[in-house]
């Protein structure tokens, strides 16, 4: 390894992005893309989610005529 200064001029020496950096690139684009998947997903399987006007109770009631339960 040199340490002579070099002959190019200083605003050409830029450093190159480390291992690091691109794998956290990667991680941001993958992150972002599942995202995206899940929201197509939720509109897929669960289009009604937000809307509960129609929703249904899933309980049975029973109606008696006994008071002797009261």
């Amino acid at each position: 390894m040199s340490t002579l200064p070099s002959t190019e001029p200083a605003k050409s020496r830029k450093q190159p992005a480390s291992v690091y950096t691109v794998m956290l690139l990667l991680s941001v684009i993958f992150l972002l893309i599942a995202v995206i998947a899940m929201f197509v997903e939720l509109g897929r399987w669960a289009p009604d989610y937000y809307r509960t006007n129609s929703a249904q109770p899933g309980a049975m009631v029973v109606h008696t005529d006994n008071t002797q339960f009261m």
